[in-house]
């Protein structure tokens, strides 16, 4: 026969443990929540580290990329901050879509994305397609807004260090290269593999 003491108990137990099980998961909603940019939807420079760290170690055949976008601050200027909203809100959902259920995308901040995606034979193909739909305008009550984008990508096989920091810095460069030799971004660098990339500098826009 059962003791009802230790019945109430048990179930006070129970029920004890159920609300912190659902105190914990609303928790954690929230801190995945927390880790989505709020105007792009993408994920923040934090949270886009953590799942691009994971997918690396993953898939050792993985491509990172920068995308910085070409005549934002006269979207901004002409037409306001709302207006430029818009367009780092396409420009997130594009990326988002481009990258697909295999890749992550992220917003470093201001008009910087990046990403992470698994290489395959048709990369070069995939980043052209991007960088040429990134370029599409952008419709904002009744305003067309176009922009351009600089796209620098590596290869985490091409790379003496295969890791997160050292395709961001070969991305970077290669970003940077593309944007000092081209106009509206209508041109993009793969990074090749850099025998000397350590001692290369790099200007990291995000520490993994």
């Amino acid at each position: 026969m059962t003791d009802p003491v230790n019945a109430t108990l048990t179930l006070a137990v129970l029920t004890l443990a159920g609300g912190w099980v659902l105190h914990a998961s609303r928790l954690y909603r929230l801190l995945d929540r927390s880790g989505h940019d709020p105007l792009t939807g993408v994920w923040t420079r934090d949270g886009w580290t953590r799942r691009a760290e994971r997918i690396i170690a993953r898939r050792p055949r993985a491509a990172v990329l920068l995308a910085d976008l070409d005549g934002f601050k006269p979207v901004n200027d002409v037409h306001g901050h709302p207006a430029g909203d818009a367009v780092l809100t396409a420009m997130g959902e594009r990326l988002t879509a481009w990258c697909g259920t295999h890749g992550v995308a992220g917003r470093l901040g201001g008009d910087e994305f990046v990403a992470v995606v698994e290489d395959d034979a048709r990369l070069d193909d995939r980043l052209a397609d991007l960088a040429e739909l990134l370029r599409q305008p952008v419709q904002y009550q009744g305003v067309t807004l176009s922009v351009g984008a600089s796209i620098g990508a590596a290869r985490l096989a091409d790379l003496p260090e295969p890791t997160l920091s050292a395709a961001l810095g070969a991305a970077d460069q290669a970003m940077y290269r593309v944007k000092g030799r081209t106009r509206r971004g209508r041109r993009l660098l793969l990074a090749p593999a850099f025998a000397a990339l350590r001692s290369l500098p790099q200007r990291m826009r995000l520490a993994a």
